[in-house]
């Protein structure tokens, strides 16, 4: 499992020109699953992002999570993170998880998610041609691995 996690003073995602989901300042985090994906792959994850000290203190310096600051969250599913770039100059998306595979554990990231915060999320929508934006904040982008966790 894959994920860019970027801290944002707003996100947004539409999908053919309506909005799905909005927030203000909190995370967007795009995700990728893969066939090795497992329950344990999500509970590692879900802890790691909701714990990241990446939000400023008193101070201005990076040591509260989106957690201690209430702030909120945007998931995002995003197959292309799984891009394989080796061979040639049209990726490969081989190692992305099918929707059959990809999209429960898609939907049990994010109810994990909403345990460790203790509040609801905003998704995009599974499959979807997505429009995301966002006001990256710093910039802070963060990229996490649950099969190489440096």
């Amino acid at each position: 499992m894959r994920a860019v996690i970027q801290r944002v003073l707003q996100a947004s995602v539409t999908v053919k020109g309506n909005s799905i989901a909005s927030i203000q300042q909190g995370l967007l985090v795009l995700i990728g699953i893969e066939d090795a994906d497992t329950q344990e792959d999500i509970n590692w994850l879900t802890a790691k992002i909701a714990n990241l000290r990446i939000f400023g203190d008193e101070n201005g310096v990076m040591n509260l999570s989106v957690k201690e600051i209430d702030g909120e969250m945007i998931v995002v599913s995003q197959f292309t993170l799984h891009a394989l770039t080796k061979k040639g100059n049209r990726p490969s998306y081989i190692k992305a998880s099918k929707p059959e595979i990809a999209i429960p554990l898609y939907e049990a990231f994010v109810q994990q998610m909403e345990r460790e915060l203790g509040k609801a999320i905003q998704t995009g929508q599974f499959g979807a041609d997505m429009k995301v934006s966002l006001l990256n904040d710093g910039p802070v982008t963060i990229i996490i691995d649950t099969k190489n966790k440096e």
